[in-house]
This record gives structure tokens, sequence and C-alpha cells, in this order.
């Protein structure tokens, strides 16, 4: 099972926010356990464009943090037909195009999504496909 890592996790960390200790912990565990850990390549372009939008270090953080995580052994996903055809049915259920492949990619990877985004974990909940930070972190991680 992977935990799929949601543009959120990593934003939260670096620029702040309720529950940013949630975030911490999370990438200090990706650092430690990246083979526990799958990101798609979309993050990169969400994660700097959230970057630019936040803080005025962003070049900085980018460079020196988050090629860190990018280089740290976590699985880089890309955009597959499956994940595609996966993406279209949580689409219809609600979600944006960004969240609907990231919940397509932990159901590949018969995973779950960690993220921040309350809305799009509701619409999805019965499923089990995600997990809602802003709720706590994962079971046993605490």
């Amino acid at each position: 099972m992977k935990l799929v890592l949601d543009a959120s996790v990593i934003l939260r960390n670096y620029v702040g926010g309720p529950y940013r200790a949630y975030a911490e912990k999370v990438i200090e565990t990706v650092l430690e356990y990246p083979n526990l850990f799958a990101v798609p390549e979309l993050i990169a372009y969400e994660v700097l464009n959230g970057l630019y939008l936040f803080s005025p270090y962003a070049a900085e953080i980018y460079e020196f943090e988050i090629n860190r995580i990018l280089h740290s052994g976590i699985l880089r996903y890309p955009m597959t037909e499956n994940i595609f055809r996966r993406a279209d049915r949580f689409i219809r259920m609600g979600l944006t195009g960004y969240d609907a492949a990231y919940v397509a990619m932990a159901e590949e990877l018969n995973g779950q999504w960690l993220t921040f985004d309350s809305k799009a974990h509701a619409l999805i909940h019965d499923l089990n496909f995600s997990i809602d930070l802003s709720e706590g972190l994962p079971e046993g991680w605490e």
C-alpha cells in the first residue's frame, strides 16, 4: 500500500496554516521512509505554483526542500491511461481533475491519498481512498 501525498501537505509544511504539525510529521516520514509514498508528477507544478503564491522564499524552498522530497526515493507516478480512466469516475463524483488524479493513483496503488482538502475527502470518504489530515494523522502515527 502506498500513501499518495497531496500538494496541500507539502505546502502546509512550508507556508504554514492550521495543522502544520501534521504536515511536518508526514514530511519527516516521507524523508525517512520514501518507499511508503507516491506522488503524481503534477505535484511538482502544483507545489511550485503554491509556493510562489504564498511565500516570498519560494525559490529557495523549492530548490532546497521540495527537491529533497522529490529526489528522496518517493515513487513519482506518471499520468497513464489507467489513471485517466479511473479519474473520470471521481470527476463525475464531483472532484476536480487534479484531485481525481490523486485518488485514481491511490486506487491503482491500493493506497490512500493524504490531503488537507476536507471537501474532496468528504466526496469520496465511503470509498476509503483518502485520509483528511485536518482530522488527524493516519492510525498509529501519533
